[in-house]
Protein backbone atom coordinates (compact mmCIF):
# COMPACT_ATOMS: atom_id res chain seq x y z
CA UNK A 1 0.00 0.00 0.00
CA UNK A 2 1.55 3.31 -0.96
CA UNK A 3 2.60 5.10 1.98
CA UNK A 4 1.79 9.41 2.68
CA UNK A 5 4.53 11.71 1.97
CA UNK A 6 5.06 15.01 3.18
CA UNK A 7 4.42 14.44 6.98
CA UNK A 8 1.44 13.16 8.96
CA UNK A 9 -2.32 13.35 6.76
CA UNK A 10 -6.08 12.67 7.72
CA UNK A 11 -8.67 11.30 6.67
CA UNK A 12 -12.04 11.36 7.41
CA UNK A 13 -14.49 8.29 6.95
CA UNK A 14 -17.93 8.75 7.13
CA UNK A 15 -19.73 5.05 7.92
CA UNK A 16 -16.01 4.34 8.74
CA UNK A 17 -17.26 1.78 11.92
CA UNK A 18 -18.12 -0.91 9.89
CA UNK A 19 -17.85 -2.53 6.53
CA UNK A 20 -16.42 -1.09 3.67
CA UNK A 21 -15.67 2.56 5.68
CA UNK A 22 -13.53 0.38 8.65
CA UNK A 23 -11.37 -1.21 5.93
CA UNK A 24 -11.01 2.24 4.45
CA UNK A 25 -9.50 2.83 7.93
CA UNK A 26 -7.30 -0.15 8.54
CA UNK A 27 -5.89 0.54 5.54
CA UNK A 28 -5.61 4.55 5.92
CA UNK A 29 -3.72 4.23 8.82
CA UNK A 30 -1.61 1.52 7.65
CA UNK A 31 -0.28 3.97 4.97
CA UNK A 32 0.20 6.53 7.65
CA UNK A 33 -2.94 8.44 7.86
CA UNK A 34 -4.41 10.11 11.04
CA UNK A 35 -8.13 8.63 10.40
CA UNK A 36 -11.31 9.93 11.64
CA UNK A 37 -13.54 7.18 11.80
CA UNK A 38 -17.04 8.23 11.72
CA UNK A 39 -20.24 6.52 12.72
CA UNK A 40 -24.02 7.28 13.06
CA UNK A 41 -25.14 5.02 16.23
CA UNK A 42 -22.76 1.62 16.67
CA UNK A 43 -20.55 3.57 19.24
CA UNK A 44 -19.05 0.28 20.27
CA UNK A 45 -17.92 -0.99 16.63
CA UNK A 46 -16.27 1.88 16.18
CA UNK A 47 -14.35 2.77 19.34
CA UNK A 48 -13.45 -1.05 18.94
CA UNK A 49 -11.94 -0.15 15.44
CA UNK A 50 -9.97 2.63 16.73
CA UNK A 51 -8.24 0.63 20.08
CA UNK A 52 -6.87 -1.97 16.86
CA UNK A 53 -5.71 1.07 14.98
CA UNK A 54 -4.01 2.40 17.76
CA UNK A 55 -2.80 -1.37 18.93
CA UNK A 56 -0.92 -1.54 15.56
CA UNK A 57 0.76 1.65 16.47
CA UNK A 58 -1.77 4.05 14.01
CA UNK A 59 -4.06 7.28 15.75
CA UNK A 60 -7.46 7.27 15.14
CA UNK A 61 -10.38 9.09 17.35
CA UNK A 62 -14.19 8.03 16.77
CA UNK A 63 -16.64 10.85 16.23
CA UNK A 64 -20.16 10.43 16.12
CA UNK A 65 -22.78 12.05 13.35
CA UNK A 66 -25.78 11.43 11.07
CA UNK A 67 -24.64 12.75 7.49
CA UNK A 68 -27.90 13.49 6.65
CA UNK A 69 -28.08 16.36 9.17
CA UNK A 70 -26.47 19.81 8.71
CA UNK A 71 -26.00 20.06 12.74
CA UNK A 72 -23.93 17.17 12.56
CA UNK A 73 -21.63 17.19 9.82
CA UNK A 74 -20.65 20.70 10.95
CA UNK A 75 -20.25 19.36 14.47
CA UNK A 76 -18.08 16.58 13.43
CA UNK A 77 -15.88 18.77 11.02
CA UNK A 78 -15.03 20.83 13.89
CA UNK A 79 -14.24 18.10 16.32
CA UNK A 80 -11.90 16.84 13.61
CA UNK A 81 -10.27 20.21 13.13
CA UNK A 82 -10.16 20.38 16.84
CA UNK A 83 -8.39 16.91 17.34
CA UNK A 84 -6.23 17.20 14.24
CA UNK A 85 -5.76 20.52 12.75
CA UNK A 86 -6.20 19.61 9.28
CA UNK A 87 -7.62 17.39 6.59
CA UNK A 88 -6.41 16.04 3.78
CA UNK A 89 -9.07 13.41 2.58
CA UNK A 90 -12.19 12.92 2.82
CA UNK A 91 -14.17 8.82 2.15
CA UNK A 92 -18.30 9.67 1.61
CA UNK A 93 -18.44 6.29 2.16
CA UNK A 94 -21.60 6.40 4.99
CA UNK A 95 -25.25 5.18 3.44
CA UNK A 96 -28.29 2.82 3.68
CA UNK A 97 -30.25 0.85 2.16
CA UNK A 98 -33.99 -0.42 2.61
CA UNK A 99 -36.29 -3.44 2.30
CA UNK A 100 -36.89 -5.01 -0.99
CA UNK A 101 -39.16 -2.97 -2.49
CA UNK A 102 -41.20 -1.93 -5.98
CA UNK A 103 -41.06 1.67 -6.66
CA UNK A 104 -45.09 1.52 -6.13
CA UNK A 105 -44.70 0.47 -2.71
CA UNK A 106 -42.18 3.32 -1.48
CA UNK A 107 -43.20 5.89 1.08
CA UNK A 108 -42.32 9.19 1.52
CA UNK A 109 -40.59 8.42 4.33
CA UNK A 110 -38.04 6.26 2.39
CA UNK A 111 -37.58 8.13 -0.25
CA UNK A 112 -36.31 11.33 1.82
CA UNK A 113 -34.09 8.79 4.30
CA UNK A 114 -32.69 7.03 1.41
CA UNK A 115 -31.63 10.70 -0.37
CA UNK A 116 -31.00 12.34 2.49
CA UNK A 117 -28.32 10.07 3.86
CA UNK A 118 -26.87 8.69 0.21
CA UNK A 119 -27.24 11.59 -1.22
CA UNK A 120 -27.42 14.95 0.63
CA UNK A 121 -24.74 13.97 3.10
CA UNK A 122 -22.42 13.24 0.60
CA UNK A 123 -22.81 17.10 -0.84
CA UNK A 124 -22.27 18.37 2.85
CA UNK A 125 -19.34 16.47 3.95
CA UNK A 126 -18.08 17.20 0.78
CA UNK A 127 -18.43 20.90 1.05
CA UNK A 128 -17.34 21.24 4.54
CA UNK A 129 -13.86 18.88 3.40
CA UNK A 130 -13.48 21.69 0.38
CA UNK A 131 -13.18 24.50 2.68
CA UNK A 132 -10.72 23.12 4.55
CA UNK A 133 -8.95 21.64 1.67
CA UNK A 134 -9.16 23.54 -1.60
CA UNK A 135 -6.31 26.03 -1.98
CA UNK A 136 -9.07 28.65 -2.82
CA UNK A 137 -9.69 28.76 0.91
CA UNK A 138 -6.10 29.06 1.92
CA UNK A 139 -6.08 25.04 1.93
CA UNK A 140 -2.96 22.52 0.68
CA UNK A 141 -5.41 20.20 -1.28
CA UNK A 142 -6.89 17.27 -0.94
CA UNK A 143 -8.95 14.46 -2.01
CA UNK A 144 -12.30 12.93 -1.96
CA UNK A 145 -13.58 9.60 -2.71
CA UNK A 146 -17.50 8.70 -3.20
CA UNK A 147 -18.73 5.12 -2.79
CA UNK A 148 -20.94 4.70 -5.41
CA UNK A 149 -22.03 1.10 -6.47
CA UNK A 150 -22.62 -0.87 -9.86
CA UNK A 151 -26.55 -0.38 -8.98
CA UNK A 152 -26.26 3.23 -10.51
CA UNK A 153 -25.93 1.20 -13.94
CA UNK A 154 -27.92 -1.85 -13.33
CA UNK A 155 -31.18 0.29 -11.66
CA UNK A 156 -31.98 -2.20 -8.56
CA UNK A 157 -35.36 -3.31 -10.49
CA UNK A 158 -37.54 -4.93 -8.12
CA UNK A 159 -35.41 -4.41 -5.06
CA UNK A 160 -34.38 -0.77 -4.59
CA UNK A 161 -34.34 1.65 -7.32
CA UNK A 162 -33.95 4.24 -4.50
CA UNK A 163 -30.52 3.12 -3.74
CA UNK A 164 -29.57 2.52 -7.28
CA UNK A 165 -30.99 6.36 -8.18
CA UNK A 166 -29.34 7.79 -4.75
CA UNK A 167 -25.84 6.29 -6.21
CA UNK A 168 -26.44 7.47 -9.71
CA UNK A 169 -26.62 10.76 -8.43
CA UNK A 170 -23.34 10.26 -6.70
CA UNK A 171 -21.86 9.29 -10.04
CA UNK A 172 -23.10 12.58 -11.13
CA UNK A 173 -21.72 14.59 -8.59
CA UNK A 174 -18.11 13.06 -8.70
CA UNK A 175 -18.42 13.96 -11.93
CA UNK A 176 -19.20 17.93 -11.71
CA UNK A 177 -17.21 18.40 -8.35
CA UNK A 178 -14.20 16.62 -9.99
CA UNK A 179 -14.39 19.50 -12.32
CA UNK A 180 -15.55 22.41 -10.02
CA UNK A 181 -12.26 21.67 -8.14
CA UNK A 182 -9.80 20.31 -10.59
CA UNK A 183 -7.60 24.08 -10.45
CA UNK A 184 -7.90 24.25 -6.71
CA UNK A 185 -5.91 20.64 -5.99
CA UNK A 186 -8.50 18.45 -5.06
CA UNK A 187 -9.25 15.45 -7.00
CA UNK A 188 -12.71 13.34 -6.57
CA UNK A 189 -13.35 10.09 -7.81
CA UNK A 190 -15.23 7.23 -6.74
CA UNK A 191 -15.76 3.54 -6.49
CA UNK A 192 -18.64 1.53 -7.26
CA UNK A 193 -18.34 -1.74 -5.54
CA UNK A 194 -20.35 -4.42 -6.63
CA UNK A 195 -22.03 -7.68 -4.38
CA UNK A 196 -19.69 -7.14 -1.09
CA UNK A 197 -19.90 -9.26 1.56
CA UNK A 198 -20.88 -6.62 3.98
CA UNK A 199 -23.50 -6.03 6.51
CA UNK A 200 -25.39 -3.93 4.60
CA UNK A 201 -27.29 -6.52 2.89
CA UNK A 202 -28.87 -7.75 6.75
CA UNK A 203 -29.43 -4.14 7.00
CA UNK A 204 -31.74 -4.53 3.73
CA UNK A 205 -33.38 -8.01 5.00
CA UNK A 206 -30.84 -9.94 2.73
CA UNK A 207 -28.44 -11.57 5.32
CA UNK A 208 -27.46 -13.85 2.52
CA UNK A 209 -27.69 -11.57 -0.39
CA UNK A 210 -23.60 -11.92 -1.22
CA UNK A 211 -23.62 -15.65 -1.02
CA UNK A 212 -27.04 -15.88 -2.77
CA UNK A 213 -25.92 -13.19 -5.89
CA UNK A 214 -22.73 -15.43 -7.04
CA UNK A 215 -23.91 -16.66 -10.15
CA UNK A 216 -24.42 -12.90 -11.96
CA UNK A 217 -21.31 -11.94 -11.27
CA UNK A 218 -18.84 -12.56 -14.00
CA UNK A 219 -15.95 -13.81 -11.36
CA UNK A 220 -18.42 -16.39 -9.44
CA UNK A 221 -17.66 -14.75 -5.95
CA UNK A 222 -18.74 -11.76 -3.76
CA UNK A 223 -16.18 -9.38 -3.36
CA UNK A 224 -14.82 -7.96 0.22
CA UNK A 225 -14.19 -4.86 1.95
CA UNK A 226 -10.64 -5.11 1.92
CA UNK A 227 -10.81 -5.22 -1.72
CA UNK A 228 -13.00 -2.10 -2.08
CA UNK A 229 -10.69 -0.31 0.37
CA UNK A 230 -7.64 -1.03 -1.26
CA UNK A 231 -8.81 0.51 -4.73
CA UNK A 232 -10.41 3.64 -2.29
CA UNK A 233 -6.47 3.96 -0.91
CA UNK A 234 -4.99 4.26 -4.35
CA UNK A 235 -7.57 6.58 -5.64
CA UNK A 236 -6.45 8.67 -2.63
CA UNK A 237 -2.17 7.95 -2.77
CA UNK A 238 0.09 9.64 -4.91
CA UNK A 239 0.17 6.86 -7.12
CA UNK A 240 -3.17 8.69 -8.48
CA UNK A 241 -2.73 12.04 -8.98
CA UNK A 242 -3.61 12.79 -12.49
CA UNK A 243 -7.20 10.75 -11.75
CA UNK A 244 -9.91 13.22 -11.19
CA UNK A 245 -13.43 12.37 -12.36
CA UNK A 246 -13.43 8.70 -12.45
CA UNK A 247 -16.05 6.31 -11.86
CA UNK A 248 -13.92 2.78 -10.91
CA UNK A 249 -15.89 -0.26 -10.64
CA UNK A 250 -14.86 -3.06 -8.38
CA UNK A 251 -17.38 -5.47 -9.25
CA UNK A 252 -15.70 -8.61 -10.00
CA UNK A 253 -16.98 -7.83 -13.70
CA UNK A 254 -20.37 -7.27 -13.32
Amino acid sequence: MPGVSGGAKTVLVTGGGRGIGAAVCRFAAGAGYRVAVNYAANEASAEALVRAIEAGGGEAVAFKGDVGSEADVLAMFEAVDRRFGRLDALVNNAGVVDRKQRVDEMDLARLERMMRINVIGSFLCAREAIKRMSTRHGGQGGAIVNVSSVAALLGGPGEYVDYAASKGAIDTFTVGLSKEVATEGIRVNAVRPGIIDTEIHASGGQPGRAAAMRDVVPMKREGTADEVARAILWLLSNEATYITGALLNVSGGR
